[in-house]
């Protein structure tokens, strides 16, 4: 695949790439290098303070990255390749580097099921951190024509792996002590209680996960969420059936969530393409995956609802 060696080419060069997940696109450096991943906060305009998820191709490296405990390994067994970030100590410093860290002593690691990406990863010996491919704080890209419009002056391979079939970036739960279900992703909260029991509060090691910021995924539009009846001139996002005589832009005509999120961010950015005084957002159930839509959705609005 001509695409997955121009871009393992870019990346042992210390160079940026596009790299397609399930979730969003990535903005790809190797984890390794601190020059590489100044390259990305750079580009993206990122807060130093954010850490990045570290992308690997198989548990043989993500083992040699951090310490992975029962919980660790049955959720990797469960989830991988899939949208699970794990939060979990580090082991070898020297394979992320302490910027990607933030300076913590923890890593977040994920396996993307992509198969572009995975090809990609397959050609390194080494993790890749990812964040979306977005300038901060704007929505992530879910294709490739929206990660190049953000960030593609910036990179030296853009693949082309199609729009996201996830469309909402990982769930991230940290196993440092008791387990915590820091963002939500398409991988519930259910089912990781499912497989290594309950969890605490979440909040305690919030810092230790990307996305985190209150205003996040923000158009340059304001943002109302949980709006049954948009006012004139508002661009609408809705789920399920409209009456609204302006513009509707459907997350998912049948108000299914899975569809949704996989609209989600191309519905913002088409929004905020028409440049309106507001885009309204209709209500979204919390349930599921509708979780993490919410999750998004309120940083967007800068949690004004």
């Amino acid at each position: 695949m001509a695409e997955a060696e121009a871009a393992a080419a870019a990346l042992r060069a210390g160079q940026l790439i596009h790299l397609p997940t399930e979730t969003v696109y990535g903005l790809g450096a190797r984890a390794d290098d601190a020059e590489a991943v100044i390259k990305v906060f750079d580009a993206k305009g990122r807060p130093r303070f954010n850490p990045l998820i570290v992308h690997i191709a198989d548990l043989a490296l993500a083992e040699r990255i951090g310490v992975f405990d029962r919980r660790a390994k049955a959720l990797a067994a469960a989830f991988w390749p899939g949208p699970l970030t794990l939060v979990v100590p580090v082991r070898d410093e020297a394979l992320v580097s302490d910027l990607a860290r933030a300076g913590l002593d923890s890593v977040a690691l994920r396996m993307p099921s992509h198969p572009l990406a995975r090809a990609v990863l397959s050609q390194v010996d080494f993790g890749v951190v990812a964040p979306s491919a977005n300038r901060s704080g704007r929505p992530s890209p879910t294709t490739q024509p929206d990660a190049f419009e953000e960030t593609g002056n910036f990179v030296a391979a853009s693949p082309d792996g199609g729009a996201c079939t996830v469309g909402v970036e990982s769930t991230v739960v940290s196993l440092l002590g008791k387990a915590r279900y820091l963002r939500a992703g398409a991988v519930t909260r259910d089912q990781i209680a499912a497989v290594i029991g309950s969890l605490a509060d979440d909040e305690a090691e919030g810092h230790r996960s990307p996305g985190r910021l209150s205003l996040h995924y923000a158009p340059d539009a304001p943002v109302k969420i949980n709006v049954e009846k948009p006012s004139d001139g508002a661009v609408y996002l809705s789920f399920g059936p409209s009456d609204y005589a302006g513009t509707v832009i459907p997350l998912s005509p049948t108000a299914n969530l899975h569809e949704a999120a996989a609209n989600l961010f191309s519905a913002l950015r088409r929004a905020d393409r028409l440049k309106p005084p507001l885009i309204a957002i209709a209500p979204i159930p919390v349930t599921g995956i509708g979780e993490a839509i919410n999750d998004r959705i309120r940083r967007a609005a800068g949690y004004i609802g």
